[in-house]
């Protein structure tokens, strides 16, 4: 069988959620029992988002081939059993920097370069690159209809309608329908308007999914009906709701993956999402909750930790807890009295990052979990930074910094890779992707994986110097991970400790809600080990003030 296409545009506004709803179409498919990938295009000019600031464009999504791609690829990952890379996350920089590098070869023989046909047909390439072996692909165009620069993708899906068929496409468009609190009423114009500019550049989309705060009345979806031109039924609800994982089953409810079968001509077999609704029920009758601080450098915008966010939700999970963050700005970890601000977290993370910036408040923190027994994770930069703690604290060696941070420093315990010494460019210059690791029977990382070898991907400059392990290891850190030809660290370790763990990987780009990763159900699990001793001790120190005697003696009547 030929491959179909979904393809996902957005209206209106941004930030509405293509990548949430293009994901949840996956796993409906899925559950349908069809293999689906899903592929995005991002038209900015930036060949792919690794040099993009994380608070204009959020987290930097990695591959297992080493891709830094958009954010939405980790809700495809999560949402759906798909394998993804660099070809699922293509940008307009992209797209160019190819067409460029085959006129400067001669591929097209001294023909004039053009939108279209050539920028068109290198779209529709990167489409069918990754139509092989599945059933369904999802194809999300970022953005909103009606900006510049997303036209040539537009216009790229339109030819494929044109080319493929109805029988063969489906369009879904999304789009905001606002309540107007003043008017008590839900307004459709917008909706009709978006609908409009696509129908002047010749796509006529097949299924509406309205995003709004509240149920859609049959006349409402009547009246979108007639006038975007799309069947009654093929108007969706897409209602605001608590948990992002609860929107597969809210577009089933609303028929989605049925309408999409039937657009496509496919026989659909029974949907099978009791797993997505165990999930549920988990998320919304958990036994106890925990409270996790995140000291980190860009937590003013979460979509900066998106999959960590996440996978820390799993974690909880596993262990049927709601996972309570709190996010700390490392810069503010400073000052009298700053050990305040971490008093009644359950467990510590320190997450990735880059430049000095907060990393004194990030050091602050990891000392209070070491020296106060709190469950700590850190993760790549938050490895780093737990190394240097110890370095300085631990083993005496004064002012121990990594490279990046002080260049003079003596005690460079952190330095940039070898590989990478004499390179200067920032894109795609890093230790990427997925890389095995040797771990250490008995450490906490062998008992959460139940294995000695793993795979984990990375996005780092510097490591970890072995000129310092002997040091290091004799004042009680254990490095518990490295790569098996010995060459890098990759985890750290405190055995005398609940739970200290340091990983130069990111483990959180494997999480999914229904596989939780390992290591953050064991952080977890001993987060809430740490609260209930917390709160017990806290009971029993209240036990004992109530139960001393009055130390004021009693006044005697005459």
């Amino acid at each position: 069988m030929s491959p179909k296409y979904v393809f996902v545009t957005g209206g209106v506004v941004s930030s509405l959620g293509k990548g949430l709803a293009a994901a949840s179409v996956g796993s409906l498919l899925e559950s349908r029992g069809y293999q689906v990938t899903l592929l995005k295009f991002d038209p900015y000019l930036n060949v792919d988002p690794g040099t993009m600031s994380p608070f204009q464009h959020g987290e930097v999504f990695v591959t297992d081939d080493g891709a830094e791609t958009d954010l939405d690829l980790g809700h495809y990952e999560r949402f759906t059993h798909a394998r993804l890379t660099r070809d699922n996350n293509w940008t307009s920089g992209r797209i160019y920097e190819t067409i460029i590098t085959k006129e400067r070869r001669g591929d097209y023989l001294g023909k004039t370069v053009q939108v279209i046909p050539h920028v068109t047909n290198e779209i529709k390439s990167a489409i069918k690159k990754v139509s092989r072996d599945v059933d369904v692909v999802i194809v999300e165009i970022g953005g909103t209809v009606g900006d510049i620069e997303s036209l040539p993708f537009l216009e790229s899906l339109r030819q494929m309608r044109q080319e493929l068929g109805r029988n063969d496409t489906v369009f879904l468009h999304l789009v905001l329908v606002p309540y107007i609190a003043t008017a008590s009423e839900l307004k459709t114009k917008p909706a009709q308007h978006s609908v409009k500019q696509l129908l002047e550049i010749g796509i006529q989309p097949d299924i509406l999914l309205c995003r709004t705060d509240r149920h859609l009345s049959a006349e409402v979806k009547a009246k979108l009906a007639l006038f975007c031109n799309v069947p009654q039924e093929a108007v969706i609800t897409a209602r605001d709701v608590d948990c992002i994982y609860e929107v597969p089953l809210a577009l089933a409810q609303e028929g989605l993956d049925e309408i999409i079968l039937r657009c496509l001509n496919l026989l659909g077999g029974e949907r099978h999402m009791d797993k997505w609704e165990k999930l549920i029920e988990r998320i919304r009758h958990p036994k106890d909750t925990v409270s996790i601080g995140i000291v980190g450098k860009y937590v003013d915008y979460e979509d900066s930790y998106k999959s960590l966010k996440e996978a820390l939700v799993h974690g909880g999970l596993a262990n049927d807890l709601k996972v309570e963050l709190q996010w700390v700005e490392a810069e503010g970890v400073d000052g009298e009295g700053w050990e305040k601000q971490l008093e009644g977290y359950d467990g510590i993370l320190v997450p990735g990052g880059f430049g000095k910036r907060g990393i004194a408040g990030m050091i602050r923190a990891i000392e209070y979990a070491r020296t106060r027994k709190v469950p700590y994770f850190g993760i790549c930069l938050g490895m780093q930074t737990a190394v240097i703690e110890f370095a300085r604290n631990a083993c005496g060696l004064e002012g121990a910094d990594s490279s990046e941070f002080d260049p003079a420093t003596a005690h460079r315990v952190i330095y940039k890779l070898r590989e990478l010494r004499g390179v200067d460019e920032l894109g795609g210059t890093m230790r990427l992707g997925a890389w095995p690791c040797k771990l250490t029977p008995g450490s906490f990382a062998n008992k959460a994986y139940g294995t000695l070898e793993i795979s984990e991907r990375h996005r780092h400059r510097y490591e970890f110097n072995r000129e310092y392990e002997e040091t290091i290891v004799a004042h009680g850190m254990k490095l518990t991970g490295s790569t098996p030809d010995g060459t890098y660290v990759e985890i750290v370790e405190i055995p005398d400790h609940p739970w200290f763990l340091g990983c130069q990987f990111h483990p959180e780009f494997k999480s999914k809600p229904l596989e939780p990763h390992p290591l953050f159900r064991d952080f977890l699990a001993a987060s809430y080990q740490h609260r209930q001793q917390r709160l017990s001790t806290v009971a029993g120190r209240v036990a004992l003030v109530d139960s001393a005697p009055s130390s004021v003696a009693p006044v005697s009547g005459d």
